[in-house]
């Protein structure tokens, strides 16, 4: 931790508008990635009946934040909270509120489904390798279009197979109580906001909720890490502070030339600057994005889980957002991940880190050098280092705070290429999370996750080239699917229905924390998304920089491309303005033609077998064995290819952000209503299920149908 001690920090504060000290070179130095840190501090182990805190900002002599340990009890519900610090027990389960009754029956048979679902699907891949074999031995043919398209489906089916591996872990039990801290003797905490030009009243309304935490005024700060230095903001932040004498302003310096190392920058800022304000640094360091609104009990029902256990370094609530319009046509919720995956991960200890509303344990920072430096996603490097170092990462499954998704596609494609070249180029600073010192100390749960979601990101890039295959096949004119025989057909088409089937059973289980449409749009999501991802791994990753490689998100081209206001009523340009923003600036021209060629492909594949075949039953043989092999898979891809474009034709309109939050016409402070927490039912999710069902029932009836020839 740099910083000058001699001099008095009273003097640098001025109405809570605090100008620091920079000592730049402490960490702006750092280009590269930097996963270690000071001399290790082995993380110890207490018992449960201790607890550590620490005293009173206000009598805490600067610099210094000294330990007391004082008896701990653990409450049950209903029991009357005491003046000594305890920690209260709501309930056994932290997401008994989420989800409860005959969703969690159903869940607990999606771990045997999904081993079923794979066994089947790998049976039914081994089959029509097997057929392929046979059918070239009978007639001496090679049939190159049938290997194709069943590399295709193996090329689409590696994500699947390799992340129906981590689901079915969802069979270890997961038991985290939901905690409440009680009492007036609490841990000192910073809470950090941190910013970089988002609009003020974004920002002022995650400060006011900060601000008003049910939680001793003396015992947290409020600190505004502001790196776009707004005069407004600062000046908003100072009339702020004239009601909450714990809220601080502070922006750093950015020298020219130094890499100032983005989020992870002003976070190290923050913390190197924090141990200078009166009462010194607080114990705990609590961090919320910019558009977060934390609940009011959000410092209560997290900060109990880093004090049951010594060796847990960091908790962190899901990011839940209340502006994501009806239906949600970009799958912009993380309702998927929140509600399913990191369940599965905090099970097996592989708790991430998310970004935002998390609490840290700030001995566990120095204990990896605080934030990690020239990573684009510095929360799951943050984590990942903190186990790698033997420290324990928690996930707290409550709804404690609320913010909002890009309300712009350019801005939603840029923040998830982010979040995909982030997590692959942290995973290959750490070896895949394999080897190495800084991830020595992990469990084989904790690289498998490492590892596995790095692949899942890369595998993008060969889901995307075997987009192409689809059209090309069709276009070739050749069978999708060879046999030797009838009787090998039978087989094909049963082992195909099987598949479905399990597949859809497997789906319904699975999706059941989250919702049933949430999963249907996240697989949606993977396709459309793809090529997007694909193309900033390979300028990120595989192109060198004098062919224009360099590690960055997805950036659109052109001057329209962040003023379309698609989801302004007021604002939103003319659909010909979209559309051709859309295609030529976010390159959903690939979209539209790989949905026109492919649909093209079906119809000309399909004028083949009419013309070419005379009896109705070789028609109907080869529509199935060509364009309209169960289920259809060409039908799901173009409609979730289809996205992009839809969009731009129909965005969804969304209200004013005031009208999606409830305020307080004294203090100002504004949470979002119960109805905007929720995605609401659209008709596009109408649409897709018949479309989905469609494909089902037509799958059904070529079964059916196989009986009788």
């Amino acid at each position: 931790m740099a910083g000058h001690r001699d001099e008095d920090p009273e003097k640098l504060v001025v109405s809570n508008v605090y100008e620091g000290r920079h000592n730049l070179d402490s960490f702006e130095s750092q280009e590269e990635f930097s996963p270690t840190g000071v001399m290790p501090i082995r993380p110890g182990h207490i018992s449960s009946d201790t607890f550590d805190t620490t005293t009173s900002f206000a009598s805490t002599p600067s610099g210094s934040s000294p330990s007391l340990f004082k008896e701990l009890r653990v409450d049950e519900p209903g029991a009357s909270p005491a003046s000594a610090p305890n920690i209260s027990i709501l309930h056994g389960r932290d997401d008994a509120e989420i989800w409860k009754g005959w969703k969690r029956a159903v869940y607990s048979v999606a771990p045997l489904l999904t081993i079923v679902n794979t066994g089947v699907f790998i049976f039914y891949l081994a089959l029509r390798i097997y057929c392929i074999v046979m059918a070239q031995r009978s007639v001496g043919i090679y049939y190159g279009g049938a290997w194709v398209f069943v590399i295709m489906e193996m090329a689409v089916a590696i994500p699947s197979l390799i992340h129906n591996c981590w689901t079915i872990m969802a069979w270890k039990k997961r038991t985290r109580p939901k905690f409440r801290l009680t009492g007036d003797e609490v841990p000192t905490v910073d809470v950090v906001v941190t910013c970089c030009g988002e609009e003020d009243a974004v920002v002022l309304d995650t400060v006011r909720g900060a601000c008003d935490q049910d939680y001793p005024r003396n015992r947290f700060r409020v600190i505004v890490l502001d790196d776009a230095k707004s005069a407004t903001l600062k000046a908003a932040i100072h009339d702020l502070a004239t009601l909450y004498s714990n809220l601080f302003y502070m922006a750093r310096e950015k020298v020219p030339g130094k890499p100032h190392h983005f989020k992870a920058g002003n976070l190290n800022y923050g913390l190197d600057q924090v141990q200078f304000l009166p009462g010194g640094a607080g114990q705990y360091l609590a961090a919320l994005d910019a558009d977060m609104i934390p609940e009011k009990d959000w410092l209560r029902a997290v900060l109990p889980h880093l004090l049951v256990d010594r060796k847990v370094a960091l908790a962190c609530p899901p990011q839940l957002f209340y502006n994501t319009p009806a239906a949600d046509p970009l799958g912009q919720s993380l309702d998927f991940f929140v509600h399913i995956i990191e369940p599965i991960k905090d099970a097996l200890g592989v708790a991430w880190c998310t970004g935002s509303g998390y609490v840290v344990r700030r001995e566990a920072l120095e204990d990896i050098g605080n934030f990690p430096l020239g990573t684009l996603t510095e929360d799951v490097a943050t984590s990942t280092l903190m186990l790698g170092k033997g420290w324990k990462t928690v996930y707290i499954h409550e709804p404690l705070q609320f913010g909002t998704v890009p309300e712009d596609f350019g801005g939603h494609l840029k923040q998830r290429t982010r979040w995909a070249i982030g997590t692959v180029d942290t995973a290959m600073k750490l070896n895949f999370c394999l080897w190495g010192e800084s991830v020595q100390y992990l469990t084989f749960a904790q690289r498998f996750s490492g590892f596995i979601y790095a692949i899942l990101n890369l595998c993008t890039l060969t889901l995307t080239a075997s987009l192409f295959t689809i059209p090309i096949i069709l276009l070739w004119g050749k069978p999708l699917v060879a046999y030797a025989n009838g009787e090998q057909l039978h087989w094909l088409i049963w082992a195909s229905f099987i598949s479905t089937v399990s597949n859809r059973l497997c789906e319904i289980a699975l999706f059941t924390p989250a919702g049933y449409h949430t999963g249907q749009r996240n697989s949606r999501f993977q396709l459309w998304m793809s090529p997007y991802i694909a193309l900033c791994m390979i300028r990120s990753f595989i192109l060198p920089k004098w062919l224009g490689g360099q590690a960055q998100a997805f950036k659109p081209t052109g001057s329209l491309s962040s003023a379309l206001h698609e989801r302004d009523p007021q604002l939103m340009k003319n659909m010909f303005v979209r559309l051709r923003v859309m295609l030529l600036n976010y390159m959903a021209f690939f979209h539209l033609g790989f949905v026109y060629v492919t649909l093209v492909a079906v119809i000309i594949s399909s004028y083949r077998c009419f013309a070419e075949e005379s009896g109705a039953k070789d028609i109907i043989i080869g529509l199935i064995t060509h364009a309209f092999w169960p289920p259809f898979a060409f039908f799901f891809i173009c409609s979730s290819m289809w996205t992009p474009i839809a969009y731009a034709i129909d965005p969804p309109a969304m209200p004013d952000r005031e009208d999606l939050l409830t305020r307080d016409p004294k203090t100002g402070v504004a949470h979002p209503t119960a109805e905007s927490k929720k995605i609401a039912f659209g008709g596009q999710l109408v649409w897709f299920e018949v479309e989905y069902s469609a494909a089902t029932i037509a799958t059904v009836l070529v079964f059916a149908y196989s009986f009788f020839f």
